[in-house]
């Protein structure tokens, strides 16, 4: 059974920093993804890595503040936010595919077969 499980999530005061994990389990992907959602508002890209070279790509809103990893022993996704701001309140998704994507259909929600249940990032301000 294919499973994606976020974890990590919670408040925190803007300024700071949170770091989410993505567990996989029930295949081997080629690419993950991390999406978020803010109340009202579509689903917006945050970052993609390739798992294999683990080449990163990043939204404009979070490029520079956010950072995606792996750690292939725990075939585990990582998203470490810094800097957080009001407007990163959202429910984070991780995403993956098995499939060859080129990099301009990488922050596409078409492009990702399976998706996680998504974790709840609160920011105060």
């Amino acid at each position: 059974q294919v499973q994606l499980v976020e974890s990590g999530g919670g408040l925190v005061q803007a300024g700071g920093s949170l770091r989410l994990s993505c567990a996989a389990s029930g295949r081997t992907f080629r690419n993950y993804a991390w999406f978020r959602q803010a109340p009202g508002k579509e689903r917006e890209w945050v970052g993609a890595i390739n798992w294999s070279s683990g080449t990163t790509h990043y939204g404009d809103s979070v490029q520079g503040r956010f950072t995606i990893s792996r750690d292939i022993a725990r075939n585990t996704v990582f998203l470490e936010m810094n800097s957080l701001k009001s407007e990163d309140t959202a429910v984070y998704f991780c995403t993956a595919t098995t499939k060859v994507t080129a990099v301009n259909y990488l922050g596409r929600t078409f492009a990702y077969e399976y998706w996680g249940q998504g974790t709840q990032v609160t920011v105060s301000s």
